[in-house]
């Protein structure tokens, strides 16, 4: 079953002669990619800290756009920034580091659906509590109050 692996990333676009440069090319990329999260969750833009549209207001139709657009369109940028950069490394260490190009099709559909199902279903039911939670933190008539 030995079989020389691929030796390229971005489709093709990044090629290595050996499978040590790869796993080191793919690393400094990492690296790259996670020093962009630490320095952007350290700095926080204050562009990014606030979000681009407002909800729509008035009727049925309105309701539903807000259902439908609130967990990304109303979302901070930096917190999409976030979610995006996350998605991007764990494709890459799954891919490159866990062989995952190198299986048969079938098996990495189910791996790689499986999991962007599950990260989207995280994603969606983190947001929607997080804005629960936020509400009763800060409306006007809260019940709990920040005395702790």
């Amino acid at each position: 079953m030995a079989h020389e692996h691929k030796l390229e990333i971005f489709r093709g676009r990044w090629k290595f002669k050996s499978n040590k440069e790869k796993i080191w090319g793919v690393l400094v990329f990492l690296s790259l990619v996670t020093a962009v999260e630490v320095v952007l969750g350290i700095y926080k833009p204050a562009i990014l800290m606030h979000t681009w549209l407002e909800p729509l207001e008035g009727g049925f139709f309105a309701t539903l756009g807000n259902i439908i657009l609130s967990p990304i369109v109303y979302m901070k940028p930096l917190n999409l920034i976030f979610i995006l950069l996350t998605i991007v490394k764990a494709y890459y260490i799954a891919w490159d580091f866990m062989h995952l190009r190198d299986e048969v099709g079938s098996l990495r559909k189910v791996i790689v659906w499986t999991g962007v199902f599950l990260i989207c279903y995280l994603v969606f039911i983190l947001l929607q509590e997080g804005g629960y939670v936020f509400s009763v933190y800060n409306a006007e008539h809260a019940l709990i109050k920040k005395d702790f």
